[in-house]
């Protein structure tokens, strides 16, 4: 994993291997005054691009690609592929490419090259910096074992009927640092929590280490309500659906739909015929479909139809309502993008995709599956995900996967789920429904008396039970990209609204600082042109923390200007979730580090288990990031940090397997807590195995 590097006042950030020299305006660690919202400069906004001039400037990049692969002094074994394309309204192109090395994928080899106007080069961000070289001999390893170390993969993820989708394929893993040859195998199945599974496993092909493993379908906050759940709904049915819905739509139409979470809406739909069907053509030609809660995906899903262009009733007495308020999130995700960030549809090709409602009855929640670019919500919540926001974030999994393709190894998957939960809030803003004002929240309206008890929080994400406020140096080691993005989305929330106490469209929020100091904000609006230029120019694949601060600082100085304000601001902000420190500021001293070693069994449920650790010497009050490890033989136990006092802090748990261990990282604000005093870890278990506490620290 990347270690954070603190970057002092006046600096060079490095982004990959583009440079940015910078010296920032003279400050103290903390506020500037209020000012008004800063103009973005023009010439720095991207320009909209049809599809026909996107694949235009693509083919342009091809048929030039050896001359940059030449430039960029790439080796011979290199090729170039053209992925994606950006256009900024002084002429500057920012194209994205894959990299392949002797016709095998290099993954982690991505990079994004700037190209001024005239033509000259601008730079380069890479997602590594390492020579893309391995030795020239086959793997040690055959197909046939990565296979079984695929499934041995799925196994530990807990899914169920894994299957192998076709031969594991070499590539090159640069993701992590020294590019080693590898086998990539794709392991279909069911999730734990009833979402279909497609899992990507790299293995090592000369030691048959498991290099990475990512779960290519994104579920949202929910999960399964059942665990009899078919995996047959996939690619097949979303695409037969497309194939079989009305060729050629005789006329646009406007319908009018009655929604659950956004009142009564307009909506784009389509006339075929004597039926309308909803099929917005204004908006990427996107459907939204019945899946008529068929899991195992024998029928195709059905294209909604209607008689008089009008939906739905606001209830769950007729089914077309949760068609309403997904055709609607759709429609105003769209809006957003095409009106904010002038981007044709969220894969900027023209392509509005497609929604299903009534997925499953079993199934808790909405996901996202690139394969068939759509979205998909169940029906077993006790109110489905079809709220603006869950629409929102679902349907920015396609911009990641479009854009930055995050590989999800250390804290690029934390900044990708983070891009999820920002864009999230940036729609449901935008769209200013009165039924739905725009908040920080996520999930917030969506299954109140079910899974979903806790929503996601900006303005202090640790008030979920997997969030955590600030970064620490091993957030990326073992948690998932909802824990990681913490810090993230902490940081936009600073950088738009500021810290403490406010109210805002009527949500009262209370933000705290890493460092207990203020942040002056730049508003949500400026803070939103940031991240996206910032995601979809600057970052790659393996962005970190690190490299997502000096994205956002990269295309700060695009927009804004490095001297300016908002740059000063932008980076204040970053300084206060603790990822690099405030302009004029340094970082915090380390303190001591206690340890219990000791077994303490962990008896039967509901009766929990605790270890102790009696903490000495240390001065005044715990910090603001008290870093908990933890190691326990259980896979998923609930897990508590109990202060001196009593009160008891949530942890994560770790990727642990079927039968364990769960080992993680947490990082807790105790910051009201007295240091010394004995602390200890409740352990609750959840399994029909005995288990046991086997070590945990307290790192001060």
């Amino acid at each position: 994993m990347t270690r954070l590097r603190r970057t002092p006042a006046a600096a060079v950030l490095v982004t990959g291997t583009a440079l940015l020299a910078v010296t920032l305006p003279p400050a103290t660690a903390g506020a500037a005054p209020p000012t008004p919202a800063a103009v973005p400069r023009a010439g720095a906004l991207p320009v909209a691009l049809s599809p026909d001039q996107r694949a235009g400037l693509l083919a342009e990049a091809t048929a030039a690609r050896a001359a940059t692969a030449a430039r960029l002094g790439l080796g011979r074994k290199e090729r170039l592929v053209p992925r994606d394309v950006m256009k900024d309204a002084d002429g500057t192109l920012h194209t994205r490419y894959e990299r392949t090395y002797g016709g095998m994928p290099v993954l982690g080899g991505d990079l994004v090259v700037h190209t001024a106007p005239s033509g000259a080069a601008k730079g380069v961000n890479k997602a590594t910096r390492a020579r893309i070289s391995v030795p020239a001999t086959g793997p040690v390893r055959s197909a046939a074992s990565a296979r079984t170390s695929s499934l041995a993969a799925a196994e530990k993820a807990r899914t169920k009927g894994a299957v192998v989708r076709k031969a594991p394929r070499k590539v090159v893993w640069a993701a992590s640092g020294r590019p080693v040859l590898a086998w990539e195998s794709v392991v279909d199945g069911t999730q734990p929590d009833g979402t279909p599974s497609e899992l990507h496993v790299v293995t090592d092909a000369s030691t048959g280490a498991e290099l990475n493993r990512r779960e290519a379908v994104s579920n949202a906050l929910g999960s399964s309500a059942g665990t009899d759940v078919g995996t047959g709904t996939g690619r097949g049915a979303a695409e037969t659906a497309r194939k079989t819905a009305p060729a050629r739509q005789r006329a646009e139409a406007k319908g009018t739909g009655h929604s659950r979470y956004n009142g009564k809406v307009k909506l784009g739909t389509s006339r075929f015929g004597s039926l309308y069907n909803m099929t917005d053509s204004a908006r990427g030609g996107h459907r939204t479909y019945d899946a008529m809660n068929d899991i195992y995906g024998w029928n195709s899903p059905k294209l909604v139809t209607d008689t008089d262009n009008v939906w739905g009733d606001g209830t769950s007495a007729d089914r077309q309502t949760d068609a309403v308020d997904a055709a609607y999130g759709a429609q105003v995700n769209w809006d957003y993008f095409a009106e904010v960030h002038q981007r044709y549809g969220v894969r900027n090709d023209g392509d509005g995709g497609s929604s299903q409602v009534h997925y499953s009855q079993r199934h808790r929640g909405a996901y996202w599956w690139d394969s068939c670019f759509c979205v998909k919500y169940g029906d077993g919540g006790t109110t489905p995900y079809t709220s603006i926001d869950m629409a929102a974030h679902e349907m920015a999994s396609a911009l990641v996967a479009s854009t930055t393709k995050f590989s999800y190894y250390g804290e690029s998957s934390g900044i990708g789920e983070a891009t999820k939960d920002i864009f999230a809030a940036a729609v449901e803003f935008h769209a200013d429904n009165p039924h739905d004002r725009g908040d920080y929240l996520t999930g917030e309206n969506v299954d109140h008396s079910g899974l979903n008890h806790r929503h996601r929080q900006m303005d202090r994400p640790s008030k979920q039970i997997r969030g955590t406020d600030y970064w620490h140096p091993r957030i990326g080691s073992n948690q998932a990209g909802v824990y990681a993005a913490g810090p993230a989305t902490h940081w936009f929330y600073l950088v738009s609204e500021g810290d403490g106490a406010k109210t805002v469209n009527g949500v009262a929020y209370d933000s705290p600082t890493h460092d207990g100091l203020p942040v002056t904000p730049i508003g949500r609006e400026a803070a939103e042109l940031i991240w996206y230029r910032a995601l979809t120019l600057y970052m790659t694949s393996t962005t970190d923390y690190l490299g997502a601060r000096a994205a956002t600082l990269a295309a700060t100085a695009d927009l804004y200007g490095a001297s300016s304000r908002t740059y000063h601001r932008v980076a204040d902000a970053w300084g206060a979730v603790n990822v690099g420190v405030r302009p004029g500021g340094s970082a915090r001293p380390v303190g001591p580090t206690f340890e219990n070693t000791a077994d303490y069994p962990l008896p039967a449920w509901p009766t929990q288990g605790e270890s102790p650790i009696t903490v000495t010497g240390v001065p005044g009050k715990a910090p603001t990031i008290l870093l908990v490890d933890v190691n326990v033989a259980e896979s998923s136990p609930l897990m508590e940090l109990v202060a001196p006092d009593g009160t008891a802090y949530p942890l994560v748990n770790g990727p642990g397997g079927e039968n364990g261990p769960s080992i993680s990282t947490t990082g807790v604000d105790a910051s009201s807590e007295t240091a010394n005093g004995t602390w200890k870890l409740r352990v609750k278990s959840q399994s029909s195995y005995p288990g046991f506490i086997d070590s945990w620290k307290l790192h001060f």
